[in-house]
Formats: structure tokens, C-alpha cells, sequence
């Protein structure tokens, strides 16, 4: 009976011991992948904190814009294609499908130009039916597009844990699927 408690004391130790040992840059890509997949408290918060200091929008707008960025991100498709650990710096090469909003968005602008009576009165931009008329693009859009992401982590030493770098404006800008080749 002692051995048999000492012996599952020892595998529990080991499963503990090695879960922090298990995580590898490539797993801490995925976590925060699948933060947006899921629509993460994190993730969340972070865009109610933009949307607040967005002023071109009204309450309604600033609410589909929301509604329509969590649908990207819970679609956000991903595979990791190569992994490259130097000592404690790690890379972390991933290719992300997304809506291409970007598109939508020039096709927005382009409309606009084309159907100025549609969205101008004397000559100036209603802003409201501008931004509507964008929304409902984007609402409806559905095309994809794919990028490569080199995410960058780094660690203290060999016992700690991987640190995810911030990532660049156009990165970010990827994810959201407004990035402008």
C-alpha cells in the first residue's frame, strides 16, 4: 500500500512537474490564437477599451462593429508551420485565414465615390449612412484571405515560462483582417 501511494505521489509529481515543462512557444501561440477563437474575457476587454475611444461611431454602431469583429475572430482559421527555438528567444511562424475586411472596406470606399448621392448631402459626407452602409459590408462579407504571422517569444531562462512579444501594428492588423498589402 506505501508503494503503491508512494508510486502515484511520484506520477502525479511528474505530470505536474512536466505540464510546465510541456509548454512550448508553439503551444503559447496557440493559447493566444485561441483567445480570439474564443472570444476570450481578454480579448473582449480589450476591444470594449478601443470601441470607448472611438468617437465616429454612435452606441448602435460601436455595437455591430463589435459583433462583427467577435464573428472574425471565432472564425479565425490556423496552422503553425514552423517553430524555431535559439536559447531562450523562440519563433513561431503561423498562417492565419481571416475575412478579408480590407477588400470590403476599398469596395466601401469605392461605392461611395461611384453613388455620392447616396451618402453626401451638399457636398459633405453623411458620415452615419456612410459608416451604416460599411457595416452591412462588412456584415455580409465572407471572402478569406490568408497571412503569415512570425510571432516572437522569448524566456528568462530554461525554466521559465515563454513570453509572447507584443505584436506589430500590422500583425494585429492581420488578425483583424484590415491589414493593406
Amino acid at each position: 500500500m506505501k508503494k503503491r501511494l508512494v508510486f502515484i505521489i511520484a506520477i502525479l509529481f511528474l505530470l505536474v512537474g512536466c505540464n510546465n515543462g510541456m509548454e512550448t512557444p508553439t503551444k503559447k501561440v496557440e493559447a493566444f490564437l485561441n483567445k480570439y477563437q474564443t472570444n476570450d474575457k481578454e480579448v473582449t476587454d480589450q476591444f470594449d477599451v478601443s470601441l470607448i475611444e472611438e468617437n465616429s461611431l454612435t452606441e448602435e454602431q460601436k455595437e455591430r462593429y463589435k459583433k462583427i469583429m467577435l464573428d472574425q475572430y471565432k472564425n479565425i482559421k490556423y496552422k503553425i508551420k514552423e517553430e524555431k527555438i535559439d536559447g531562450n528567444r523562440a519563433t513561431v511562424d503561423a498562417e492565419i485565414e481571416v475575412y478579408d475586411f480590407n477588400t470590403s472596406l476599398n469596395n466601401s470606399y469605392i461605392y461611395a465615390e461611384e453613388h455620392k448621392d447616396e451618402f453626401y448631402v451638399d457636398d459633405v459626407l453623411d458620415t452615419v449612412a456612410f459608416i451604416n452602409y460599411k457595416l452591412d459590408q462588412l456584415m455580409n462579407f465572407k471572402d478569406r484571405i490568408t497571412y503569415t504571422i512570425t510571432f516572437n517569444l522569448n524566456r528568462d531562462d530554461s525554466k521559465s515560462e515563454w513570453k509572447l512579444e507584443e505584436l506589430s501594428e500590422s500583425d494585429l492588423q492581420k488578425i483583424h483582417g484590415i491589414y493593406k498589402n
